[in-house]
C-alpha cells in the first residue's frame, strides 16, 4: 500500500511559515480583480518595511517596490529571505503568483512546454500589477515612481521580455535566466514560432537602458550561462550605442554552487547572491529607509 500523498500547503500555511520578523509586515492578495488582461486576479504577496501598514488607517512612507516574479514550479512564498532582506534595507516587495501558479494553479502551466505561454500571460499583468499597487486601499504604501522588476528562471525570461518595450521601471535584477532563447533549443521549452516572437535578443534595440542586475550559475543545467552572457553582450552594444554607462549592466556568476542542477537558489552562494541583489537595488532605487542588508536570512 503506498504512502498517501502530501497535498499542496495552502497559501495560510505558507504564510504561516515567514519569518516572524516578516509576517506583521507582509499581507497577500488578489490584485487587478477588475483588470486583468487575463480576466483571472492576480495573486500577490506584499511586504514593507512599516509593521502593519496595511491596517485600515495606517500611514506608511511612501517605499519603494520590487515586483518580483519566481520560477516554474514554485510560488511567490518561496524564498521568504529574499523578502526580508528588502524590507530590512528599506524596500517592498510585491511577489506574484506566475500564472498557473500558487493560488492559481493549473496543471498544464506546470510543464516546460507552456513556459512560452506563461510569458505571454505574465508579462501582459506586469502593468496591471504596477496601477493597482497605487490603490489608496494601500495607504500610499508604495512609491510607485520608484520601481524595480525582477524574476528567477521563467520569471527573470518575463522580465526581460517586457523590458523590451516601453515600461516605468527604474532597474531590474535577474537569475538563473534567459535573454537569448538560441541556447535554449532541443529542450521541450522551445517551441517555433512562439520562441524567435518572444526572445528578448531579438528585440534588444527596444530596451531603454536601465542598471541590469544578472546573477548566474555556470554549472546551470536547465539554462546555460551562454543564455544570458550572449544577451548581456549585445546588451551592452546597445547601450553603448545610446550613450548608457556599460557600468549599469552587472553580471555575477559562481562556478558551481552545490545547488539543485546548479539552478535553483544558489546553495552555498545564496546568502552571496541576495547581499548582492539587495545592494544593487539600494543603490538604484535609493529608498529612503536605507540599512545595512542581514547576513541572517
Amino acid at each position: 500500500m503506498s504512502a498517501p500523498s502530501n497535498p499542496e500547503p495552502t497559501v495560510d500555511q505558507r504564510f504561516a511559515q515567514l519569518p516572524r520578523a516578516l509576517r506583521d509586515r507582509t499581507t497577500t492578495v488578489r490584485l487587478a480583480e477588475a483588470d486583468s488582461p487575463s480576466g483571472e486576479p492576480i495573486p500577490a504577496l506584499l511586504a514593507h518595511p512599516d509593521p502593519n501598514w496595511h491596517e485600515p488607517g495606517a500611514t506608511p512612507s511612501p517605499t519603494p517596490v520590487v515586483i518580483w516574479m519566481h520560477g516554474r514550479t514554485v510560488n511567490k512564498e518561496l524564498d521568504p529571505g529574499r523578502y526580508l532582506r528588502w524590507v530590512r534595507a528599506g524596500l517592498a516587495a510585491c511577489a506574484i503568483d506566475l500564472p498557473g501558479h500558487g493560488e492559481r494553479s493549473k496543471e498544464q502551466f506546470q510543464h516546460p512546454d507552456h513556459t512560452l505561454e506563461l510569458i505571454v500571460q505574465a508579462a501582459a499583468e506586469i502593468d496591471a500589477v504596477l496601477a493597482e499597487l497605487a490603490h489608496p486601499r494601500f495607504n500610499g504604501a508604495f512609491d510607485c515612481s520608484r520601481v524595480a522588476l525582477g524574476g528567477m528562471s521563467a520569471g527573470g525570461m518575463v522580465a526581460l521580455h517586457r523590458l523590451c518595450s516601453d515600461h516605468p521601471f527604474a532597474c531590474a535584477c535577474v537569475e538563473a535566466t534567459a535573454g537569448s532563447f538560441d541556447y535554449m533549443k532541443g529542450r521541450d521549452f522551445y517551441r517555433e514560432p512562439l520562441a524567435i516572437e518572444l526572445d528578448p535578443l531579438r528585440h534588444i534595440e527596444s530596451f531603454r537602458p536601465i542598471p541590469l542586475l544578472a546573477l548566474h550559475s555556470r554549472a546551470d543545467e536547465w539554462i546555460p550561462v551562454e543564455a544570458i552572457t550572449t544577451f548581456l553582450d549585445a546588451l551592452r552594444r546597445h547601450y553603448r550605442a545610446q550613450g548608457a554607462p556599460l557600468k549599469d549592466i552587472e553580471l555575477k556568476t559562481w562556478q558551481h554552487t552545490g545547488a539543485p542542477n546548479e539552478h535553483y537558489g544558489f546553495g552555498n552562494a545564496s546568502g552571496e547572491a541576495k547581499i548582492i541583489q539587495t545592494d544593487f537595488l539600494v543603490r538604484h532605487l535609493a529608498p529612503t529607509l536605507t540599512q545595512p542588508a542581514s547576513n541572517s536570512a
